[in-house]
């Protein structure tokens, strides 16, 4: 039987860091990737961390601090975040934020996005990045990759002590001993509709753009062995995706949060447009056939963000996902809607906005307390439909400030750690863009100083 210091379950951001720590700190390492490449949810997820306090922001001119990103982190997940994760985030976010940058990691812009008081939504290519940890893990003779290597099960030694996992690789069953420790980066469940349909089933419809190996098999893994889980009820989608979004090419713009307003199939707003995506996921998927529509005008349009996975609206025009037309009453006919209704709909909210905050749902912000929303009067206009899908879970198995998975009782299991989007207590009720990038990084590396040399947290 082979043997190494650490096994880590997973090849995206949160296995990749934790293979290059491991193996930078002079553990004897092996990756197990299921899938035939590298990158899970992550190279699929917009590439933004929330990050505070970088020299980034310096250079912008802007002010913020840990205490400030942690202050929106838990108002956004409505006070219910496991406050130990979220004060381990804040204290080591800078400190991943300069490693990943030392590690070739290419942080392009800065935006604010949802759940952030300033503008620090740090935009990495997702891709480059798993690509720039990659060749660093192939420089390290200490760490082995193996595609194509689902895991099937853990198993514990005499001493109640996870210890080696049973994995298939070219065919056959294989079984390999980890003399320190497991750590599951193996990502959610938002391909496994059998779990999706115990845990979400609210979210039956929704469009499935998760990756492909995304199907729970570590939680179920952890669960054998008494792991506890958390957020399961908080599961939403994420909203702002086109409803054709479902191949190669998925297709999502979030213009409401450059001061867009998002109406129903009726023609009227039903929600204040600056809160998480999550939550307006929730609020969305509660409208008629679970499609809505986000409306801007030129204003709005004169923001986007060339490149920028969010914001290029201009992209979604040459992908002749938008309507474009120069009067309201063109609008309301191609999106089908009571011309009667949307008028008043934008007239009222024009109104509150030039009184400083809209009547109807207390929009004073573009996005959580941040920007000034701007009248929707300038032609032409603009409307994208829109809908909600299951991009990744977060929610699952608990662990400790130390990425410790532990029982429902608080002890740690022996042996495993988990870091990404396997686990839960982290966002909370709510979403803040950024975090589940940032968690994957930060509680990666967290898990191997945890399993290598205990570091206390």
């Amino acid at each position: 039987m082979e043997t190494y210091d650490l096994v880590i379950l997973g090849g995206g951001l949160a296995g990749m860091c934790a293979a290059v720590e491991a193996g930078e700190l002079g553990a004897h390492v092996l990756l197990l990737e299921k899938q035939d490449e590298l990158g899970g949810s992550t190279v699929l997820s917009s590439g933004y961390m929330a990050l505070a306090g970088t020299d980034m922001q310096e250079a912008a001119g802007i002010i913020d601090s840990p205490e400030s990103l942690l202050d929106d982190m838990i108002e956004v997940g409505g006070g219910v975040n496991d406050l130990s994760l979220v004060n381990t985030y804040g204290r080591y976010q800078l400190e991943t934020y300069s490693w990943l940058v030392e590690h070739g990691i290419e942080f392009r812009a800065l935006e604010a996005v949802s759940g952030h008081s300033v503008p620090r939504g740090h935009i990495i290519d997702p891709h480059q990045a798993i690509q720039s940890l990659y060749r660093r893990v192939k420089n390290l003779p200490n760490v082995a990759i193996r595609f194509c290597a689902p895991a099937k099960r853990l198993l514990k030694n005499n001493d109640g002590r996870i210890n080696q996992i049973i994995y298939d690789f070219n065919g056959v069953e294989q079984t390999v001993l980890a003399s320190k420790g497991v750590i599951l980066a193996s990502g959610g469940f938002a391909k496994n509709e059998d779990l999706l349909h115990q845990f979400a089933p609210q979210l039956k419809g929704a469009l499935r753009i998760a990756g492909g190996g995304n199907q729970g098999e570590g939680l179920m893994m952890a669960w054998e062995h008494g792991a506890w889980m958390q957020d399961l009820p908080y599961l939403n989608g994420t909203y702002g995706f086109h409803p054709t979004a479902t191949g190669a090419v998925k297709s999502q713009g979030l213009a409401f949060y450059k001061g867009g307003i998002i109406v129903n199939q009726l023609g009227k707003r039903f929600v204040n447009e600056s809160i998480s995506y999550k939550l307006l996921g929730k609020a969305a998927f509660e409208q008629p056939e679970q499609i809505s529509y986000q409306v801007w005008d030129q204003t709005v349009m004169d923001k986007s963000v060339f490149d920028d996975p969010l914001y290029d609206f201009e992209l979604l025009r040459r992908r002749r996902l938008l309507y474009v037309v120069d009067t309201l009453e063109e609008l309301a006919d191609c999106i089908d809607v009571p011309l009667e209704v949307l008028e008043d709909t934008i007239s009222r909210y024009n109104q509150g906005i030039q009184n400083g905050e809209e009547p109807d749902f207390g929009r004073k912000t573009l996005t959580h307390n941040y920007g000034k929303p701007t009248p929707i009067e300038k032609a032409p206009f603009y409307a994208f439909e829109s809908t909600v899908a299951m991009l990744a879970t977060y929610a699952g198995i608990a662990v400790n400030a130390a990425g410790q998975v532990i029982n429902p009782y608080g002890e740690t299991i022996p042996g495993l750690y988990a870091a990404g989007e396997i686990t839960g207590g982290f966002h909370g009720a709510g979403y803040m863009t950024g975090s589940s990038l940032g968690k994957a990084a930060v509680f990666g590396r967290l898990a191997v100083q945890s399993a290598l040399v205990e570091v206390t947290i």
